[in-house]
């Protein structure tokens, strides 16, 4: 029996096929969840629009694909940095059930602060994340009463891909 749907984002300069969203697929499949990996390389690409990107297409990109999704059943954001950010913003445009954050951006430059629906939160993130100060992460979560996992990791998160699926998948049960 399928529970929903699941969207992953990858980060800046990552891509669908990421270590991390490719391990929080796995997860989400197990928990009979559907899921989709959606490639925004060409927009990061687009480095005139800024040092990100273009990150109002990445947005458009995002909420059209969720809102697609929304209309069949629950819907799950994920996202990685730049696409944590993005699957907090859409969430306040498209119904969703919860999202899953991996280090997520409070401040983006000239883009809005960070905000999301009011669903459950999970978040992961680096101690020494050397782009995105945890103490940030750490204050908007509890502002929130998300869910923070803070590890000994940088910004990657490379070293914590078993507990960011562990985290997932607790959210994805508590649904």
């Amino acid at each position: 029996m399928i529970r929903g749907h699941v969207i992953l984002s990858h980060g800046f300069e990552s891509g669908p096929d990421a270590t991390k969203v490719t391990a929080l697929a796995e997860v989400a499949e197990a928990a009979g969840w559907t899921h989709e990996r959606p490639d925004f390389t060409d927009l990061d690409a687009m480095t005139e629009f800024g040092q990100l990107g273009d990150v109002g297409a990445r947005l458009v990109r995002l909420r059209t694909l969720a809102e697609a999704a929304a209309k069949k059943g629950p819907l799950v954001l994920v996202g990685s940095s730049l696409g944590a950010y993005t699957s907090a913003q859409v969430s306040l445009q498209v119904p969703v059930h919860a999202l899953f954050l991996m280090a997520p951006p409070t401040v983006l430059g000239p883009m809005p602060v960070l905000d999301a629906a009011q669903v459950p939160v999970s978040i992961i993130h680096g101690w020494d994340d050397e782009l995105i100060p945890a103490k940030n992460v750490a204050d908007w979560a509890q502002a929130r009463r998300a869910r923070l996992l803070l590890v000994d990791d940088d910004h990657r998160l490379s070293n914590h891909v078993d507990a960011a699926a562990q985290a997932f998948a607790q959210l994805l049960a508590g649904l």
